[in-house]
């Protein structure tokens, strides 16, 4: 009798140490399974601050590119604003050579034709000194076709010789030297020439000497 009450109190204490057990073990999976509900956002809030710190990486990653890509295209525009300065200025170099040299070649050019037209007047005062009666000798002939070949090349140059009598007087290309009284043009116009006035490319290189009727 004694050994059954034992035993069911020996059953008893093992039913009662699994029944712990099985409260143990439930308290545990409950525990585990809080820990790991609560695991997910725990992660998630590490996710965040990972991404937060990647997305302002990215940003100052993005701002210093951006700031250097502003610098190189600063550079390029204070290169291509220097390029279209000495271009300008390279223009303007060759526009101004090209009128100094157009300028020094007029300026020339007036010298030697300044020194040339006194020989002009030479000649033809040496033809007005001809006898009627020889005009038609070979040598006047000769001098006469001299002449018209140089006064032809003279206006191939431009070089022309400006009208006087029967025109009337323009300061801007004869001088009246005196006043003379005609009963063939009116006042103001040019009766007589003294010296012939020749013009270079529409410039004056000489004005004619002319007797103007007053």
């Amino acid at each position: 009798m004694d050994n059954m009450n034992e035993d069911k109190v020996i059953e008893e204490d093992v039913s009662a140490a699994e029944g712990n057990a099985d409260q143990e073990n439930a308290e545990g999976d409950a525990e585990t399974t809080m820990n790991e509900e609560d695991l997910p956002e725990a992660e998630g809030s590490l996710t965040e601050d990972g991404q937060e710190e990647t997305d302002k990486k990215a940003l100052r990653k993005r701002a210093k590119a951006d700031k250097k890509q502003d610098a190189l295209k600063e550079k390029i525009a204070e290169l291509e604003d220097r390029v279209m300065r000495q271009m300008a200025e390279f223009e303007n170099f060759r526009k101004r050579t090209e009128k100094e040299k157009s300028q020094m070649f007029e300026t020339g050019a007036k010298s030697v034709i300044e020194k040339i037209l006194p020989v002009v007047d030479n000649f033809e005062r040496g033809l007005a000194t001809v006898p009627d009666n020889e005009n038609n000798s070979s040598f006047a002939e000769g001098m006469n076709m001299i002449y018209k070949q140089l006064m032809n090349e003279l206006e191939s140059l431009d070089i022309k010789v400006i009208d006087t009598i029967g025109q009337e007087f323009n300061p801007d290309l004869h001088s009246a030297v005196m006043q003379v009284e005609s009963d063939k043009y009116e006042s103001g116009i040019i009766a007589e020439e003294m010296q012939k006035g020749y013009t270079y490319r529409d410039t004056v290189i000489r004005y004619s000497m002319v007797a103007v009727v007053s």
